[in-house]
């Protein structure tokens, strides 16, 4: 089931970067990673830049990426009118430890990593209910790596990876990396001071959009600035 819903996930996000008629850019192609360790998308010149703060637990997180990622993509970042900025806020070791495999490999594989845990949440997020004391035992507690390696044995990550091409070795070596786990701790701490409190939220241009936390309401807000 997990490799069915993630390979049906990639299918619609490799037909939105199909491409545009034959000479235009296809801007969902051009990713770049920031100093801070956030991920982009889109045309560096757009007349708009997105940020999206996310959660990997968050249920509303993963709606917000089936109902609104290929309208955006289509509409707003083929044509080279927005540029979107992902950034991690992460809520507990479960999400730390999706974080730190959607950051795995190269920059360019960043966005289907991340479109593979956020469609496929509803499937692997049950392990939360149905997990006994041992295991939450595990998650917990003990030094960061092991603890994120029990994770990722529990919730099936291993096995998302593997249809991703990452083979055991190569995930617990992203698992272990040390400075990515800073990174995302200091994005983090830095989504708390610039006021983000919960997930998804939303900023253009910078400015955070208050009571903006799904599809419908963002829609609202970019066509204003996209479309006048």
């Amino acid at each position: 089931m997990i490799r069915r819903l993630i390979t049906l996930a990639l299918a619609a996000s490799l037909s939105i970067a199909a491409g545009p008629p034959a000479g235009r850019i296809n801007w969902n192609t051009t990713v770049a990673v920031t100093p801070a360790g956030s991920h982009v998308v889109g045309n560096p010149a757009a007349k708009a830049k997105l940020t999206e703060w996310v959660s990997y637990t968050c249920p509303h997180c993963s709606r917000f990426e089936i109902e609104g990622d290929a309208p955006i993509r289509l509409a707003y970042v083929m044509p080279g009118k927005l540029q979107v900025e992902v950034r991690h806020l992460v809520r507990d070791p479960v999400d730390m430890t999706v974080a730190m495999l959607t950051n795995c490999g190269p920059v360019s594989r960043f966005f289907l990593n991340h479109t593979a845990f956020m469609r496929s949440q509803s499937t692997w997020i049950q392990t939360m209910a149905t997990a006994g004391d041992a295991q939450r035992q595990r998650w917990s507690s003990g030094e960061m790596t092991a603890r994120m390696r029990a994770i990722a044995n529990d919730f099936h990550f291993y096995d998302i990876m593997e249809t991703r091409g990452y083979g055991r070795v190569a995930v617990d070596r992203c698992l272990a990396d040390q400075a990515m786990l800073r990174r995302l701790t200091a994005m983090t701490e830095d989504a708390a001071n610039a006021g983000v409190a919960s997930t998804p939220s939303f900023a253009i241009d910078g400015v955070v959009l208050a009571g903006t936390h799904n599809w419908q309401a963002l829609d609202l807000q970019l066509r204003a600035r996209l479309n006048p």
